[in-house]
This record gives C-alpha cells, sequence and structure tokens, in this order.
C-alpha cells in the first residue's frame, strides 16, 4: 500500500478459551481521519485478498484517512479451518470479530469522541454477519454498510447432502443454486471445499431471520441492478425505513463489489457524524 501500513497477521486472542487462528488483516492511514476504523466483512468462497483488496476497498479506505480491520471468515482466505461446526456458526463468527475489533483498538461509542465506535461494511453472507452485528453490538456500531443484502439467507437452502456427494464422487447437482455456489466456491483460489462445507452446516443451525434482531444505526444498503437479491432489500427497508439505498446499473451480485460508485458512496457514507 502506498498510503498507509497494511499488514496481515494470525490474531492472537482467544475466545470463551479457544484460539479461533482467524486471520486479521489491518491498514493503517499517513494521515488518520477522526473517525472510527472499518471493519470489512467478506462473503462466501471468499476473501479478504479478492473482497476487499484486489477489489481496491482497503487502499480507498486508506486513502479516505480511514483505519481498516478485514478477517479471513474461518475456513476462508489465510485462516485455519476448523473441524467443529461450531466455530462456523454466525454467532461465534461475530463473537469472533467482537474480540478482534477489540484487539485492534475499537472501543464503545462516546460523546465528544468521534473516533470512537465501529463501522461495518459487509458484502454478501458478510452483509447477514453485519447486520445480526449491528443489531446486538450497538454501543460499538456507529453505522453500516450492506453489500448485496438479502432478507433470506441463500445458504439456508443449500443443499448439502447434494455437494457432498458431488465431491465424493461426481454425482450431478440437480439444486441450481447450490449448484452455481459450489461452482463459484471451486473457482475461489485456494478454497478448501469441505471447511465451506462445514460453513453452510454452521448456518443453518442458525437460520436468518432479520426481524429478530434489527440494527438501529444509520444503514447503507448497496446492490447491483441485476442481481437475483435485489428485489428483497424491500422487506429490509419495511424493518429499517430509515436506511439509504443504492443500485447499480447493470451490476451483478459478482461484481458490483468492485463498482468504483460503490466504494465513493460508503465512504462519503462512513464519513457522516
Amino acid at each position: 500500500m502506498t498510503t498507509g501500513r497494511h499488514t496481515g497477521a494470525a490474531a492472537h486472542h482467544t475466545v470463551e478459551g479457544t484460539d479461533p487462528g482467524l486471520n486479521v488483516v489491518t491498514a493503517v492511514p499517513e494521515s488518520p481521519a477522526a473517525l472510527p476504523p472499518v471493519l470489512l466483512i467478506h462473503g462466501f468462497a471468499s476473501s479478504v485478498e479478492l473482497n476487499w483488496d484486489k477489489s481496491g476497498w482497503i487502499q480507498a479506505l486508506l486513502e479516505a484517512g480511514r483505519r481498516v480491520i478485514a478477517v479471513d471468515l474461518p475456513g476462508h482466505g489465510a485462516s485455519s479451518a476448523p473441524e467443529d461446526v461450531d466455530s462456523y456458526t454466525p454467532s461465534r463468527i461475530r463473537a469472533d470479530l467482537l474480540q478482534i475489533a477489540s484487539d485492534a483498538g475499537a472501543r464503545p461509542i462516546a460523546d465528544g469522541h468521534p473516533d470512537s465506535g465501529l463501522d461495518v461494511v459487509g458484502y454478501s453472507l458478510g452483509s447477514r454477519l453485519a447486520w445480526e452485528f449491528g443489531a446486538t453490538q450497538p454501543s460499538l456500531v456507529r453505522r453500516l454498510v450492506l453489500g448485496g443484502p438479502s432478507s433470506r439467507d441463500p445458504l439456508a437452502e443449500f443443499d448439502l447432502v447434494a455437494a457432498q456427494r458431488f465431491l465424493a464422487d461426481g454425482t450431478p447437482i440437480e439444486d441450481p443454486s447450490t449448484a452455481t455456489l459450489v461452482s463459484m466456491a471451486q473457482a475461489s483460489p485456494g478454497s478448501d471445499m469441505y471447511a465451506l462445507l462445514s460453513l453452510v452446516e454452521g448456518v443453518k443451525e442458525e437460520p436468518y431471520d432479520p426481524g429478530e434482531a434489527v440494527p438501529r444505526q444509520p444503514v447503507l444498503m448497496v446492490a447491483g441492478e441485476r442481481d437475483e437479491r435485489v428485489a428483497t432489500i424491500e422487506r429490509l427497508r419495511e424493518l429499517v425505513p430509515h436506511a439509504e439505498v443504492l443500485i447499480l446499473p447493470g451490476r451483478t451480485h459478482v461484481n458490483a463489489v468492485t463498482a468504483r460508485a460503490f466504494k465513493h458512496a460508503a465512504i462519503e457514507f462512513l464519513a457522516q457524524s
């Protein structure tokens, strides 16, 4: 990085006595703004490198004076791939993220301290985690940006048995959504397919219902015009009528995250007090 320090290292912390082995990337701008750090949460079968670094997000945030905390989810990127499914449940991941943010210096929101709190940007699966993280951490999370969000979790309908059979002997996957997700995961460099299936299993153990816990912070939702999930944003807006929405012309769920307009809108939104 030309505008700040950009380092990645395995996290050295424990959550309930267990080291989650998550890879944490931090980036510090040369001229920090008086604003909170930004936590980045990537999507399924992605990583910090793919979702946030190569797409220019980390560089853009640094240029805006923002400190960055980015985490490879379990079984993704440079993070470890635990054998126990409990390590992949959304509640466990959120607990790990909370500890990581605290270790990186994030502190609860305090009047008169504009750099207190934490801003969160999530994409796809990361937007589900960000929604729940914001809802459960109102004293810490200041603003939320949800990219490619959905009012229902596509992984909940994932045919786990079919995917396991496909990996074992090549039996074709009949469900189109499952087949697409498996193909996407296989195309992701360095993917551990069995770890990704453990993540799917962990997500299934905790079904997503956005109405159960609703974030009260300012929210920006961004989706591609051609994203198959874009229609569900209206359901989310019923829950958070104060939310701002940006639809990116011609973009899909796969390529919306790379849009310059997405970065600019998010950075501008997160710069507000």
